[in-house]
């Protein structure tokens, strides 16, 4: 039994780190697709992630079936997803790729406020302890003042809480048996509905450049989506989030290498805070 449990961690480890990946280069790529509106870099993001996830639906053979006691936390996992992706969006093309990519991981500890309610999970006080303290990291990388950075920054903040409600409820599916296609097909054309209605009004002509940087950032998405899927049905968020946080080591490279972005000292202290907090609730959990 013990094997058993050690084999689904190591997946959920090795998952989640792929997602990290993928979703690093997608950050990268939407800000090299250029100054175009979030909602059409959403929107052609989303679009390819869709496409491959019905591919692998009809690959398997199996059909699309959906519970409908699980419609409802469906329907909350694409609204929190959609809403945190699009924030996550606009934070991207206005902070360091690496301060944008900080804030949205500040998901796991949302995660732990909402799996409250959600999962009627009961934190510990450590626990609590440690969201206070990554909150505290994150008004480092806020910087609040009276500034436009400001906003963007709430923004990315947000980005966070959107994905990690949305990861709660795919931590609930996944204990249900909801496929994982299933759950990246449903987010995916959820979010392309929300999004697409505005190219109607504010579609920007695209090069072949920009165009081929959306579509591999669907691609890398959908690398990052069925890795961040797969990788909480393996194992709940306590055992393995921390190595979601590969992704800000790797897009703090990105950003270095691409765009000469230098992360500030206030910065760099909120990363400290965050990820400090992090792996020390990780190689505390079990104490």
């Amino acid at each position: 039994m013990m094997k058993g449990r050690m084999n689904n961690h190591t997946k959920g480890i090795l998952c989640i780190i792929a997602a990290a990946f993928g979703f690093s280069w997608m950050t990268i790529l939407v800000r090299m697709s250029g100054d175009l509106p979030t909602m059409q870099k959403a929107f052609f993001r989303n679009a390819v992630a869709g496409i491959v996830a019905i591919a692998m639906i009809i690959r398997s053979g199996e059909g699309l079936h959906i519970e409908r006691k699980n419609w409802g936390d469906l329907f909350f996992r694409c609204l929190f997803g959609t809403s945190g992706l699009i924030a996550n969006f606009y934070a991207i093309d206005k902070l360091d790729i690496a301060d944008a990519n900080m804030l949205n991981k500040l998901s796991p500890f949302f995660a732990i406020l909402l799996s409250i309610p959600i999962l009627k999970e009961k934190p510990s006080r450590r626990d609590i302890l440690a969201t206070v303290v990554a909150f505290v990291g994150a008004l480092f990388i806020i910087r609040p003042t009276a500034n436009l950075r400001v906003i963007p920054a709430l923004l990315g903040l947000y980005g966070g809480f959107g994905a990690g409600t949305a990861y709660v409820f795919v931590r609930k599916l996944g204990k249900k048996g909801e496929k994982t296609a299933v759950i990246v097909m449903c987010f995916s054309l959820f979010s392309c509905l929300v999004s697409g209605p505005f190219l109607l009004f504010c579609y920007h002509p695209m090069s072949w450049k920009q165009l081929l940087c959306l579509v591999m950032a669907g691609v890398a998405a959908s690398v990052g989506q069925f890795g961040i899927t797969t990788a909480y049905k393996f194992a709940p968020a306590k055992d393995i989030s921390v190595f979601d946080y590969t992704q800000v080591i790797f897009a703090a490279i990105w950003g270095v290498l691409l765009f000469d972005e230098i992360p500030v000292l206030y910065s760099i202290i909120g990363y400290v805070l965050i990820i400090g907090t992090a792996v020390v609730r990780w190689y505390q959990r079990d104490r």
